[in-house]
């Protein structure tokens, strides 16, 4: 436990992540993000740095875990003028946790072996709850022998840390992953507005859903949710929507049809443009039960 750990994108999963390590007896050195209030309340409850700077975080850590929103934003830290966290990176190890699209974690695999850095992707999926108590499901990708370097690390974090491949093989498994669930999720939506619409006991058809091949792992995190519209968001669904683009688009290229994930990914994004954004994927119900308007 002698590394020093940095964390750049600290909103709940990040923070959550950090405060795990912490409590393992990590030395959590460095955190940044844009929100520089709640970073710095963070950095009082780690004992950490508040940087003001990417290059403040290489050079306090040796493994830097980034967790941050989207493509653009995980390609702007690591920049390759300006400020960036491949300022004097040399030997240092990057996690990189955020759903991207698998071409992103090539470039960042090219970019941090150029800066004689290393990067590994750990796609996560779990939510805030499990970053909190290092029971995360990870998906790792890169160099083999930078994930099993840092593994004793990733062990605090996730029950069992799972490596898949090259790099941009975690990505694209992520991308399945999520395509799966958010097609799972607007299609239980979907029957449980039928069944409230049939004026049949939701409650009653939630269990039978449970006792038979309707079965599923949403049914157990968001049918009771969508049920009471109860939408706090674990996982929003502006990023369903974002995470269902990335599957839909690795279909074409692969050039195949996927009318279920572009059905999916349209109710999400239908969901962004009435302002739905911020609510649980759970939330796609309030599309599918008649005369709900959130």
């Amino acid at each position: 436990m002698t590394q020093q750990i940095g964390f750049v994108g600290v909103g709940r999963m990040g923070a959550n992540m950090a405060r795990r390590l912490k409590d393992c007896g990590f030395s959590v050195v460095a955190v940044y993000d844009n929100r520089a209030e709640s970073t710095a309340e963070l950095a009082g409850e780690l004992g950490a740095i508040h940087t003001r700077t990417l290059a403040e975080v290489t050079a306090a850590a040796d493994i830097i875990f980034t967790v941050v929103t989207d493509d653009a934003a995980q390609l702007s830290i690591f920049g390759e003028s300006g400020d960036s966290l491949l300022k004097n990176a040399k030997g240092k190890v990057f996690v990189n946790c955020a759903t991207l699209t698998p071409s992103i974690h090539l470039e960042l695999e090219r970019r941090a072996h150029d800066a004689e850095a290393y990067s590994l992707e750990a796609c996560m999926a779990s939510s805030i709850t499990q970053a909190r108590e290092g029971t995360l499901y990870l998906m790792c990708a890169g160099d083999k022998k930078v994930f099993e370097k840092i593994k004793p690390v990733l062990d605090k974090l996730a029950t069992a840390p799972r490596f898949v491949g090259a790099a941009g093989q975690a990505a694209q498994v992520k991308a399945l992953v999520n395509m799966l669930m958010n097609i799972n999720t607007a299609g239980l939506a979907e029957a449980l507005g039928l069944g409230h619409s049939l004026g049949l006991d939701l409650t009653m058809l939630r269990e039978i859903f449970s006792q038979t091949g309707a079965a599923s792992r949403v049914l157990q995190t968001d049918g009771e949710d969508m049920q009471n519209r109860e939408h706090d968001c674990f996982f929003s669904a502006a990023h369903a929507a974002k995470d269902s683009t990335i599957a839909w688009k690795l279909g074409v290229e692969a050039g195949l049809s996927l009318p279920l994930s572009a059905a999916a990914r349209l109710q999400y994004e239908r969901m962004v443009a009435l302002g739905l954004g911020d609510l649980d994927k759970s939330g796609v119900s309030e599309l599918t039960f008649k005369d709900r308007i959130w």
